[in-house]
């Protein structure tokens, strides 16, 4: 007998849900949807908040060596950094030390926008982590990062 799909767990093939691999790659998927809807309601994108991140975190940096630290490529960089810079949550100015390079810059709007951006991330987080206790989300978190860590050195 032939059964309609309800979109339940129960139609996803034990095959698939028996690999931890198609479990992460389908709750990824659904995080970043939920995450990527958020920030579309502010007109951002993943991106916008990666370059904030990275700038919040290792300060002022050049155009290049940041879209290479983030994987975007240089045009859509700089695309990105025209609209962060036009809505005033970066600057660009030439970098004092070799003014051939431009300092890409976060401006105390753009450190709030992100504090505002982190919310929405945790919010997405806590629903998708609900069914967890505090205990399992640390461990979770320290798992994936060991996992995270491990295939980022096998990049370089």
């Amino acid at each position: 007998m032939e059964r309609a799909y309800d979109g339940t767990v129960s139609d996803s093939p034990p095959t698939l849900t028996g690999l931890t691999t198609y479990l992460l790659s389908k709750v990824g998927k659904e995080a970043r949807s939920r995450l990527t809807a958020r920030l579309a309601e502010r007109e951002l994108r993943l991106w916008h908040m990666a370059v904030l991140a990275a700038l919040a975190d290792f300060g002022p940096d050049a155009q290049r060596p940041l879209a290479e630290r983030l994987g975007i490529h240089v045009s859509d960089m700089a695309r990105i950094l025209d609209e962060l810079s036009r809505t005033g949550h970066v600057v660009r100015e030439r970098d004092p030390a070799d003014r051939r390079r431009v300092l890409v810059t976060l401006t105390p709007q753009g450190r709030a926008l992100l504090a505002g951006l982190m919310d929405e991330a945790t919010a997405v987080q806590d629903e998708m982590l609900a069914p967890l206790t505090a205990r399992e989300r640390a461990t979770l978190q320290r798992l994936l990062l060991r996992i995270y860590t491990e295939a980022e050195g096998r990049k370089g």
